[in-house]
């Protein structure tokens, strides 16, 4: 919040562009469908069929920029948001989408206790070894 010069508050000011851009971005949205399973580290990866996405013109260009980022290499939404420049809950709305939209589908890393036992990974080696 500024002053006007004359004493008076105003709640906005030259700085104001980017604030309110995330919300045109996200059309005033703050969840999608896929919403619960967007989570930091949810990784992002690009469908195969997702080369014809630029003939959809749905898309805003922050939809294709994750689509090519997730081309390249499998993208985390963390990075993608610090890649884009993006807060994460735009970039959770905006791979929701592309999720919708088949153009790209979400994996989510294996929890810890769903890993095996570390003791069973080294009696399966000392197995091997004794082979």
């Amino acid at each position: 919040m500024s002053d006007d010069g004359y004493g008076a508050p105003h709640w906005f000011d030259d700085d104001a562009g980017p604030v309110v851009r995330p919300y045109a971005m996200t059309r005033g949205r703050t969840t999608s469908a896929a919403q619960y399973r967007l989570d930091l580290i949810a990784v992002v990866v690009t469908e195969p069929h997702a080369d014809d996405a630029g003939a959809d013109q749905t898309l805003a260009p922050e939809h294709m920029d994750i689509v090519e980022l997730c081309r390249t290499a499998p993208q985390s939404i963390a990075e993608l948001a610090s890649e884009l420049d993006l807060p994460i809950g735009v970039v959770r709305v905006l791979v929701g989408d592309l999720v919708a939209d088949e153009l790209v589908h979400v994996t989510r890393p294996v929890p810890p206790a769903q890993l095996p036992d570390e003791g069973i990974l080294r009696d399966v080696i000392d197995g091997l070894r004794a082979l």
